[in-house]
C-alpha cells in the first residue's frame, strides 16, 4: 500500500511516500504553510491524491524518551487528521532522523538554500522508511510466532 509520511515543523513540513510494495521510501516535497488547520487539510488532500492507505506522522521524542510541546503537537494533528480521513493514521518516533537527513545531505554535499528546501522531505523520508522497517520486522516476527 502507498503509505505518506509526515514531518511537521513550525515552518515547514515534509512529505515522503513510498512504493506500493512498501520496499522503498521516497521525498515527496515540502509544504510552507504554517496555519494548523489549513495544514492538516492540505496533508489530507495530499494523502488522497497520492493514494495513500496510510499517513505515518514523526513524533518528536526527547532522546530520554519523554514526550514535549512537538509531540503534543503531532498527536493533535494525528487526531485530526483520523477526523478527516478514513485511513490510519500511525505515529512513528523520530529521534535522530534531523541528524540522520543531515548525514544524507552531507554525503551528497547538499548545501546552502538546496540544503535548506530538501532537509524536511529527507526527514520526512527517513520517518517513513524507519516506520516501514518496523513493520516488516513485525511481520516477520508475527508470522514466526504461527
Amino acid at each position: 500500500m502507498i503509505i505518506l509520511g509526515v514531518d511537521l515543523g513550525g515552518s515547514r513540513t515534509g512529505l515522503a511516500v513510498c512504493d506500493k510494495n512498501e520496499v522503498l521510501a521516497s521525498p515527496a516535497g515540502v509544504l510552507t504553510e504554517r496555519n494548523p488547520d489549513r495544514l492538516v487539510h492540505t496533508v489530507a488532500a495530499e494523502a488522497r491524491r497520492r493514494g495513500a492507505g496510510m499517513i505515518v506522522v514523526g513524533l518528536p521524542r526527547n532522546m530520554d524518551g519523554s514526550e514535549g510541546e512537538s509531540a503534543a503537537k503531532a498527536r493533535a494533528f494525528a487526531d485530526t487528521l483520523r477526523g478527516l480521513i478514513p485511513i490510519p493514521v500511525a505515529l512513528q518516533d523520530e529521534r535522530g532522523t534531523t541528524i540522520t537527513a543531515s548525514h544524507y545531505l552531507n554525503d551528497t554535499d547538499t548545501r546552502g538554500k538546496k540544503r535548506k528546501a530538501v532537509i524536511d522531505t529527507v526527514a520526512a523520508t527517513v520517518i517513513l522508511q524507519d516506520f516501514l522497517s518496523f513493520r516488516k520486522n513485525n511481520q516477520n516476527r508475527m508470522a514466526k510466532q504461527e
